[in-house]
């Protein structure tokens, strides 16, 4: 395995990260075969780098893991709730991609602005693929605070819109504090800026928030992104055609 950092298409956090408390460390129960093949998530080349990393287009780690396949006990993570703000598609959707994320991750902002958009216009626009989102705030307070953030303004319908202005290009270098979330928020088109102020430290935003983040480390993940797609790992902002290749596997082995 490489050792350069730079390769990795992922971000792992620092060694002067804020650690998760043990709690959110328990692996969820999705069966002993289900966890072996996830932790692909885990160890797929994830070689630390800093949430400043800043990605490279011929990366060529953090591949999917044609062994691990498709694992009907991870397929149940979807959880194609036709409500759910930060889930775009249709919920009968033959495929689901589960992007765990974070919005200090280079390599997340990497994803989000070259390849998702694809994604949706390729999949998600003609039903066979949708994508739902897990906050997985790895890099501190900050990440924390724009996960609540990014819960917030999708209480008021606008999480897609907070997520496109976070990960916008310099977006990530201004940093994540109070004053930076409104602006987002006001960026994202949020209605109603003293209910997201309420919404964004409320005890509903921090339980969701560490719902997702427990699921991810569940799985084995300690790095973003990491996704599945119908059960199937992904480590790493790929390039398009891994995904591509994933979802169009995953829509074929459906019919």
């Amino acid at each position: 395995m490489p050792k350069n950092t730079k390769s990795s298409k992922n971000s792992k956090p620092s060694k002067s990260a804020a650690k998760p408390a043990a709690t959110s460390r328990k692996p969820i129960l999705i069966g002993i075969a289900a966890v072996a093949a996830a932790a692909v998530l885990g160890i797929a080349s994830y070689q630390a780098t800093s949430p400043d990393a800043k990605p490279t287009v011929n990366d060529s780690a953090s591949t999917a893991d044609p062994a691990a396949g498709a694992h009907p006990e991870l397929e149940k993570l979807a959880r194609r709730d036709a409500k759910d703000p930060l889930a775009q598609g249709r919920a009968d959707a033959p495929v689901v991609m589960i992007e765990y994320a974070d919005f200090k991750c280079s390599y997340c902002g990497k994803f989000a602005r070259d390849t998702e958009p694809e994604l949706v216009k390729n999949y998600v626009d003609n039903g066979t693929l949708r994508i739902e989102w897990r906050n997985f705030p790895i890099f501190g307070a900050e990440s924390e605070a724009a996960a609540r953030g990014a819960w917030a303004a999708g209480q008021q319908g606008k999480f897609w819109q907070f997520h496109a202005a976070a990960y916008a290009e310099g977006s990530k270098e201004k940093g994540f504090g109070a004053d930076r979330l409104k602006e987002l928020a006001k960026e994202a088109g949020v209605p109603d800026a003293a209910r997201f102020a309420t919404d964004l430290d409320s005890a509903a935003a921090k339980a969701a928030v560490k719902k997702d983040q427990d699921e991810a480390y569940g799985l084995g993940a300690s790095s973003t992104p990491s996704f599945l797609i119908n059960g199937t790992p992904i480590a790493g902002a790929q390039p398009m055609d891994a995904f591509a290749q994933a979802v169009e596997a995953a829509a074929k082995a459906k019919k």
